[in-house]
């Protein structure tokens, strides 16, 4: 794995900051802008653009009240033969917004695909903010020709932190995998803080490749990846409107998958990008104090151990006993039992921090100092070695 280095210059000619990326994709470029949707002396409009049409996957949230990009993205998506660009705005989420918010969007996209000289549904809209909020119309057609001018000239870190609401800093991740035709990039960008819940957060996730792949098996590797983990995550129980996982696969190293060792790589390696901003989004968490890693071995099935680890990471009790560095153990299998998984209750094992808290049916007697310890670091620390990825 390889760290981003971006390389900053400034233009002779036009006195313009430039900016590459020696690890970044090949064949997309960022941009920002500040609009002033909500917030002042901050960028809240970001652009991605693939220089050919991309291999295009989308994840959307299973809330039933569904904002107007999450509508517009999703059928463009079944119409595209190949995504050119995605938009973005933090701010105002246009949800709730009814007919006038979908035409608003489409005329953003318009507005947007003028300026590219691309097909309006070639590209994604996504936006993230106050829930009833429709778009500033006036200042994204005042904003859009600057945007797309500035292609090229943004970071990776700069387009991240455009798309923050209440999160305190950017939220990005890489990676770069070795095939046997060669060498391809993942990059992701993610927000999300509040409002968080399995079967998508209230977040936005956008990952880049420029690895070559069939749309069909783009889409399915990026569910298996984000079931592992964007799905996984719990903060405080909510699934909100806006909810989507993009991911775009230019196609620009030329390098594709010959052999299930290519595609295990692959895998691996997006994995590892939805990991990494996973818990960067649980390590954010709107008046979080702790990152709970809750592990379910031994279950009939996924769906089982899925549904015990659920209802131990939603329960309030569990999460306050949690916060108190407390290992209340009756919390945790009180919650297990209820959670509706197929289990003995005389087989159940519960560690705690890796120390065994209870067993066969009753506690056990521990070091309460080893348990406690874990929980006196503080809230902001190296990421978790033991997390997956």
């Amino acid at each position: 794995m390889q760290p981003l280095e971006h390389i900053i210059y400034y233009d002779k000619t036009t006195g313009i900051k430039m900016t590459t990326s020696t690890r970044f994709p090949k064949g997309f470029k960022l941009a920002t802008a500040r609009a002033g949707f909500r917030y002042r002396n901050r960028s809240d409009l970001a652009l991605i653009v693939s220089e050919s049409p991309a291999a295009g996957a989308g994840l959307f949230t299973t809330n039933l009240f569904q904002a107007a990009p999450i509508k517009v993205a999703r059928d463009n998506l079944e119409k595209s033969s190949g995504i050119r660009a995605v938009l973005v705005n933090a701010g105002q989420a246009n949800a709730c917004t009814g007919e006038v918010g979908i035409s608003n969007c489409l005329k953003t996209l318009e507005i947007l695909a003028d300026l590219l000289d691309v097909n309006p549904e070639d590209i994604l809209p996504a936006s993230t903010g106050v829930i009833g909020d429709h778009l500033k119309m006036d200042l994204f057609e005042k904003n859009l020709p600057g945007l797309a001018g500035n292609l090229g000239f943004s970071t990776d870190q700069e387009v991240a932190r455009a798309i923050m609401t209440t999160d305190t800093y950017p939220k990005t991740s890489f990676c770069d995998v070795r095939l046997s035709s060669g060498e391809v990039r993942f990059w992701g960008m993610a927000k999300g803080a509040g409002m968080i819940c399995p079967n998508m957060a209230t977040m936005l996730a956008f990952i880049l490749t420029d690895l070559r792949i069939d749309r069909g098996l783009w889409q399915q590797i990026t569910a298996s990846a984000a079931d592992k983990s964007f799905n996984a995550l719990t903060i405080d129980g909510d699934t909100s409107t806006n909810d989507c996982v993009i991911a775009l696969a230019g196609g620009g190293s030329g390098v594709e998958i010959s052999g299930d060792k290519d595609l295990k790589e692959v895998v691996s390696g997006l994995d590892k990008v939805c990991a990494d901003l996973a818990y960067e989004i649980v390590r954010d968490a709107e008046g979080g104090t702790r990152v709970l890693r809750i592990e379910v071995r031994g279950g009939v099935d996924n769906r089982q151990a899925r549904l015990a680890a659920d209802a131990v990471g939603n329960s309030p009790l569990v999460k306050t006993a949690m916060y108190g560095g407390d290992p209340n153990w009756g919390r945790i299998i009180a919650a297990l039992g209820r959670s509706g998984a197929m289990f003995d209750p005389q087989e159940v094992r519960v560690s705690l921090a890796g120390v065994e808290i209870f067993a066969l049916g009753r506690p056990v007697d521990m070091d309460r100092d080893s348990v406690f310890e874990p929980f006196e670091k503080p809230r902001y620390q190296d990421r978790d070695p033991a997390w997956p990825g």
